[in-house]
């Protein structure tokens, strides 16, 4: 009589345990996982953030003043947007602002994140690192009221300038029509300089040292290391901090709002501050969700594209 035996089937090997993970059931538990740990922050997310962005999305179909019963108007107040010149000043003057809250902390930031890397150490170089970092800590309504008096006629920067003999060049800064802008927006420099600088001083400390000993070898400057070496590497952390500044630049609201309100005349208008005065003192509540959605619009296909040529640049 022939006996049969049963072999101890084998253990399932790594491919054997891909496979069983890649099944539909596997794949739905651990995104029933995952959905756990985001909910406690989706929740909150849509509820403050979704549904009013739909609800504004919604109102800009409609000619609305907040009280009485809106009128449905399709895609005019969109219309409007693109052909009001109040509008168009508005978004020329948030496309100037990019130059002062993202080109030129950048800048700022990549020389100073340079400097303080290669002092790395050495005395005081912490005490600089904070000093620069700390107008981004600083409420930003604190930092207009601040600057609001060094600009004042009778401020600091105005003091500044008679006391060195070029009192002729003193100037109502903030009442100014050819400088208002310009000083408005050299306050978001030095408040955005030092969140760059710490971007970019993080990414220096993923950069291998001893690519920065061979180019001092092979006989590399300061300038020469920090061009070919420090600029190219940092290329990820460049592109969050140009992304986080063209969004601070495109909605800037609060800072203009406390130093000039849109003054003088329309020569600070930025879209939010546009936004600002068409839904709660014109009276526009339909034309002002149009502007907004397509403000949102614009930030979100900003960012997209710097984030496109970050991942495609060599």
């Amino acid at each position: 009589m022939a006996v049969t035996t049963h072999r101890p089937r084998p253990a399932p090997t790594g491919h054997a345990r891909a496979r069983a993970g890649r099944r539909p059931g596997a794949r739905r538990g651990r995104r029933a996982t995952a959905l756990l740990y985001v909910l406690p922050a989706l929740l909150p997310y849509t509820l403050f953030a979704v549904l009013p962005a739909l609800h504004t999305a919604y109102l800009s179909l409609f000619d609305w003043d907040g009280v009485t019963l809106p009128s449905f108007t399709g895609i005019a107040n969109y219309r409007k947007v693109f052909s009001d010149p109040q509008l168009r000043a508005a978004a020329w003057h948030a496309d100037a602002l990019i130059l002062f809250f993202s080109v030129l902390p950048i800048c700022v930031g990549l020389v100073s994140a340079a400097i303080v890397a290669r002092r790395s150490g050495r005395r005081g170089t912490v005490a600089v690192r904070t000093l620069l970092f700390l107008p981004q800590v600083v409420p930003l309504v604190a930092v207009a009221i601040i600057w609001r008096w060094v600009y004042a006629e009778d401020g600091t920067l105005n003091q500044v300038l008679r006391a060195v003999g070029l009192g002729r060049f003193a100037d109502s800064w903030l009442g100014s029509f050819s400088w208002s802008l310009p000083a408005v927006g050299l306050i978001g420099t030095w408040v955005v300089a030092g969140l760059c600088m710490v971007l970019f001083l993080s990414g220096t400390q993923r950069i291998d040292q001893e690519i920065h000993e061979a180019a001092r070898v092979d006989g590399a400057g300061p300038v020469r290391e920090f061009w070919s070496i420090t600029v190219p590497l940092l290329r990820p952390e460049i592109a969050v901090a140009l992304s986080i500044t063209v969004i601070a630049a495109l909605s800037s609201f609060d800072l203009i709002y406390i130093t000039t309100g849109g003054g003088p005349g329309n020569s600070t208008v930025v879209p939010g501050i546009l936004i600002y005065r068409l839904a709660f003192g014109g009276g526009q509540v339909g034309l002002a969700g149009a502007l907004a959605v397509v403000l949102t619009a614009v930030i979100s296909v900003a960012v997209l594209v710097i984030n496109r040529l970050a991942r495609e640049a060599p």
